[in-house]
């Protein structure tokens, strides 16, 4: 086929329609660049439940084992689950999945051994390069002595990994309601939650990559609906929705209720400094809440602000040493989980917080949700870098407000703040803005709106 592969090769991963804009001979070009470019002798391989990924993994995994790397190929898992087996047999990875985009797209997530990730600037760049090579001259010849295939399953230590590093054992007994979303929480959530004090409600448990209930994605409200319906139906504690590949989790409180991602990450990250002795470095990316630094801060840590994307709040994982991160997408880092993502984790901390006292959720979270935020908003506009500057022109100059162009531009007073950052890949400008109030977060926010869209 003719690829263009500057479309489907992103900052972080590769991501695509099937086949039209790649398919399974140019997966087994990515496997032959990604066995080449991280020089690895051996790499592990997985994939959801999407029609197209078991013919695309196992693509890969042939592209790889020509170029000279033994192959283990543990099949079904959630993005989460493959970066366990990567960090546990310490192999670089891949992860077939195109976690919460439609069923007519796949992509593969990348990482090197230990999980660390994989992006433009740490070999993707030179993958895709090796792959463009290759596409216009041909592929190349196997080596010598090519690599072995091999399968291997992961899922109970996955599971038994990720309930030793939270106890449930005794929290008082829990309802919980799951929204898999026929993506990878199905595969994943019956086994970590085996044996432990909680009756679960599953929803949309069958994987079907074809999604025939409501789109992988939770971030959407509209795909929030049904779990918010069912937990007050069922009487139960909570609710917990995951994304396709099951690397995100969202939750909803007993009167099915969102709750802001932020407040998760507030409420795991005192979680986390508690069991390090009341110190350590939490990473937040900058459109989370200020609930989040209050939060570390008064219980001994050390906030570390961070631009929006996992790349960034890797690597500041890693370089910080940190101990937990957390993005308001509802992505949450653990250093004890090789710096990498894991929406199960997480789920347990909730679950763990919450059995561990009488309270309901909603009250329990109440100390974490300070603020009110306006949620993200995007606007179209022609030219990105004169909006930032009216913003700028507006603002500079103001008493009492601060600007930083950390991640775009970002505004704050004392009792509010606003972000506007450019997406890199269409012409939108996105607005997140927070206040003490509801009246002066839609004032701050519809100030800003109206510059964006002026």
């Amino acid at each position: 086929m003719t690829a263009d592969l500057s479309q489907i090769v992103k900052a972080y991963d590769v991501r695509g329609v099937v086949p039209d804009q790649w398919d399974e001979a140019l997966a087994g070009l990515f496997g032959a660049a990604f066995a080449e470019v991280t020089g690895a002798a051996a790499v592990v391989v997985g994939h959801d439940m999407r029609p197209s990924s078991p013919g695309l993994s196992r693509a890969f995994a042939r592209g790889a084992a020509d170029r000279g790397a033994d192959v283990t190929e543990i099949g079904l898992c959630s993005t989460d689950q493959l970066y366990y087996a990567s960090g546990a047999l310490n192999l670089p990875g891949a992860m077939f999945t195109a976690s919460h985009n439609p069923a007519r797209y796949n992509g593969i997530k990348l990482c090197r051994a230990g999980a660390a990730p994989v992006g433009q600037d740490t070999g993707l760049t030179q993958i895709r390069e090796l792959a463009e090579r290759w596409l216009a001259e041909g592929a190349p010849q196997p080596v010598d002595r090519p690599g072995t295939l091999s399968s291997r399953e992961t899922l109970e230590d996955y599971a038994a990994h990720l309930r030793s590093l939270v106890d449930l054992t005794s929290i008082r007994p829990l309802k919980v309601v799951v929204d898999a979303g026929n993506g990878m929480g199905g595969h994943t959530v019956p086994p970590v939650f085996a044996g432990l004090p909680l009756t679960l409600v599953p929803m949309y448990f069958e994987l079907d990559g074809t999604f025939p209930n409501h789109e992988a994605n939770p971030l959407d409200p509209a795909n929030l609906v049904d779990l918010q319906k069912r937990v007050p139906a069922e009487g139960a504690d909570l609710g917990i929705a995951f994304d396709g590949d099951a690397d995100r989790c969202f939750v909803v409180d007993e009167n099915g209720d969102p709750v802001s991602p932020s407040a998760i990450t507030a409420l795991v990250a005192a979680r986390e400094l508690a069991r390090n002795g009341g110190e350590g470095t939490v990473i937040h990316n900058l459109i989370t809440s200020r609930t989040v630094p209050e939060v570390v801060r008064e219980n001994g840590g050390t906030p570390v602000r961070t631009r929006v994307g996992h790349s960034f709040i890797k690597a500041e994982m890693a370089r910080s040493g940190a101990i937990f991160g957390g993005e308001h997408s509802a992505h949450y880092y653990f250093k004890d989980f090789w710096n990498a993502d894991t929406g199960m984790l997480a789920a347990l901390h909730v679950l763990a917080a919450l059995g561990g006292q009488e309270a309901p959720l909603s009250a329990l979270v109440a100390q974490y949700d300070r603020y009110t935020g306006s949620g993200e908003i995007n606007s179209t506009v022609a030219d990105q870098t004169a909006r930032l500057a009216a913003i700028r022109a507006a603002y500079e100059g103001r008493a009492d407000v601060t600007l930083d162009d950390l991640d775009g531009l970002t505004v704050a007073g004392p009792d509010w703040w606003f972000n506007v950052r450019p997406s890199n890949t269409e012409p939108l400008l996105r607005l997140n803005a927070e206040a003490a109030d509801e009246a002066t977060m839609t004032k701050i926010r519809d100030e800003a709106l109206a510059i964006i869209r002026g």
